[in-house]
């Protein structure tokens, strides 16, 4: 009988780690050996609970550290903390390489919205411009979202050499007003109660727009994404940036 994975959450008092924490003691196959919170000791957490996984939903400042330790411990980081830098992300490879551990760096655990993003991959050569709006909880500490930056980039590497128009004002009496801007893709960020994660991406050609959009109604969103994440790494010792790659789109 094949052992069941020993999954522990870090940031499990958050936001995202208080859904998925139910969602890993009810799996199938795995065994959640507990949760660590800002301040805990990560050192002893880790020599004492040995988990093989370490999931973390933490906050930008602090999630590289903890998955860092967490593969130095011998787990494989499944990070679902946006905001991370590019390098911190090829640190963060290199260590698992280095230990011959899985791992995976995505900017959302949510397969619908990885599939927005695929499909917006697809209308990307079809149309002259996009701009691309994401709706967060009022609490979010990064603007953009890793999904709306890493959407834009893919938006715009899918152009070539013919990029996006992207029409600036004459005159802008607000600014920021017409966003940020990332391979001239615009990228609006909104940060209202009410929301979880939505986004919509907006094509636009003479006569017509298509709009691409994906709404999260609960965080329970993402716990799929998780889970399929936890099996993944643990089955193989790749590194995948996104939950994309995972689903091989």
């Amino acid at each position: 009988m094949t052992e069941p994975i020993r999954v522990a959450v870090s940031g499990y008092r958050g936001r995202v780690g208080s859904v998925l924490v139910p969602a890993l003691q009810s799996e199938p196959g795995i065994e959640y050996v507990g949760g660590i919170g800002h301040g805990d000791d990560l050192a002893a957490f880790l020599h004492q609970k040995r988990p093989r996984v370490l999931v973390d939903f933490t906050r930008p400042s602090e999630a590289l550290h903890i998955a860092l330790a967490a593969v130095a411990a011998g787990a494989s980081p499944v990070v679902g903390t946006t905001g991370i830098p590019a390098d911190g992300i090829d640190k963060l490879e290199t260590a698992c390489k280095d230990k011959g551990l899985g791992g995976i760096v995505a900017p959302n655990f949510a397969v619908g919205a990885v599939l927005m993003m695929h499909l917006a991959e697809m209308a990307a050569p079809h149309f002259e411009a996009v701009e691309v709006i994401e709706m967060h909880h009022a609490g979010k500490l990064d603007a953009p979202s890793g999904t709306a930056l890493s959407t834009a980039r893919r938006l715009a590497s899918k152009r070539g050499e013919k990029p996006f128009a992207h029409r600036k004002p004459e005159k802008e009496t607000l600014a920021g007003t017409r966003g940020g801007e990332e391979g001239n893709v615009a990228v609006h960020s909104v940060r209202l109660p009410g929301f979880v994660a939505d986004q919509e991406v907006i094509f636009g050609l003479p006569g017509q727009t298509l709009t691409i959009a994906h709404r999260t109604t609960s965080r329970e969103a993402y716990a799929p994404g998780v889970l399929l994440a936890i099996r993944r790494v643990v089955e193989s010792p790749r590194f995948y940036r996104g939950l994309d790659q995972l689903l091989g789109l």
